[in-house]
């Protein structure tokens, strides 16, 4: 059963490997800039993947698009440009730094810093309780030996 399954997570695995496109492009700077941007392109349904590595049909436009510009002659600058227009700043990996963006690079600080802050007061307010009462004292024994005597 454990080949079966072996076999199964390699086969998904070989199946994402073909995810580029066949179809090579003669001159290698020019495949070696469509490899580039394949690879700093998010999918937009995938989002977690490049379009060089989703094999979802947007994925498979947008890199047939790619293709295209660039045997037009079109720049880096120009293909970018054009998929930001058309997907917005999210279908770059990197996105730019921006007043629209701030959240997006700050998020996962401002999130940590939070979440140590509360784990700071957390920590300092169970450190002063075990300080204001000792596991020994009697404030602590009696409180849990008492006896309702009614």
């Amino acid at each position: 059963m454990t080949r079966l399954w072996s076999f199964l997570l390699l086969l998904c695995l070989a199946v994402s490997a073909f995810a580029i496109d066949s179809e090579s492009f003669e001159d290698p700077a020019l495949r070696a800039r469509y490899e580039y941007l394949t690879h700093i392109l998010r999918c937009p349904k995938c989002q977690g993947e490049t379009i060089a590595e989703s094999n979802a049909g947007i994925a498979v436009d947008l890199r047939r698009e790619v293709r295209r510009m660039l045997s037009e002659g079109k720049s880096d600058a120009e293909i970018l440009d054009f998929m930001t227009a058309r997907f917005g700043d999210f279908v770059l990996y990197k996105p730019p730094f921006s007043t629209r963006t701030f959240v997006l690079w700050f998020a996962p600080v401002m999130i940590l810093g939070g979440a140590l802050i509360i784990a700071l007061v957390v920590i300092r307010k169970r450190t002063q309780q075990s300080f204001d009462d000792p596991p020994g004292s009697d404030a602590s024994a009696t409180e849990g030996n008492k006896v309702d005597a009614t």
